[in-house]
């Protein structure tokens, strides 16, 4: 068994080590039929487990205390390699709503294992970005955008923690409404444009290191702020508050 922050546990729900030091509760489980809906391939018939979610995390009472008194949720996802029906392996895709005071809730994930992209769109498409991530990365998805998280990989395993606001739902219908995100990325390579999408959409594709205002804010593993209880956390719920974080980034 490795100790400290590279530390692995076996859990009930996915077969290999999952990279978390504590206990673990029973995963829900996204079957390969809810994603038919979304995938670029409108007969996929892919069966089985896709990926692995446990929610609502913490490696003490007391951390689990504080997270809730501050509405905020830490969870781990699992998202084994496999190709669907010739796009990469992914999530359903959702929005947030937005909080009282009229801003979207944003959220927080770092790349505990592997390789990730987040594919991130406003509902306009006026802006559409692919944020490429690696073992130790933060990505912020900003207020307003929709979020699908891609496992571009034959082989590894992608492993992510996350940090979001327990106070609200997700918003799936709109990614269920259009078949998916306004691109698919598929394991050839390529990028296809969902065609349910009117206009021309332009991808930009940005390196999650290289995000200028994400690293001056959140510059430490994301269960360290729980620990720390640190203020920062703050702008989950309160990210009307935080709008110069948000404004630097992804431009």
């Amino acid at each position: 068994m490795m100790t400290g922050q590279n530390a692995y546990r076996e859990t009930a729900g996915y077969t290999g080590p999952v990279r978390w030091k504590g206990r673990l509760p029973v995963p829900s489980v996204r079957e390969a039929g809810e994603l038919a809906g979304v995938l670029a391939d409108p007969h996929c018939t892919c069966t089985g487990p896709v990926y692995y979610m446990y929610r609502d995390v913490a490696r003490s009472p007391a951390d689990h205390q504080w997270l809730h008194e501050q509405d905020i949720r830490f969870d781990i996802t699992i998202i084994p390699p496999r190709d669907l029906c010739g796009e990469w392996m992914k999530t359903k895709g959702h929005y947030h709503p937005e909080s009282r005071s009229g801003t979207g809730y944003p959220e927080i994930y770092e790349v505990l294992e592997g390789e990730a992209h987040y594919l991130i769109q406003t509902r306009d498409c006026s802006d559409v970005v692919m944020i490429t991530a690696t073992t130790g990365d933060i990505v912020v998805v900003p207020p307003g955008y929709g979020h699908v998280t891609i496992n571009p990989s034959r082989t590894a395993v992608l492993q992510m923690a996350n940090l979001v606001s327990s106070a609200f739902e997700s918003n799936y219908l709109p990614y269920e409404n259009l078949r998916g995100a306004v691109f698919y990325e598929m394991t050839s390579g390529t990028f296809v444009k969902n065609p349910l999408y009117p206009g021309r959409p332009r991808l930009r594709i940005v390196r999650a290191g290289h995000i200028a205002g994400v690293t001056d804010t959140v510059n430490d593993p994301l269960y360290d702020l729980v620990e720390q209880q640190a203020p920062v956390l703050g702008f989950l719920n309160h990210p009307e508050k935080y709008r110069a974080l948000f404004s630097r980034i992804y431009l």
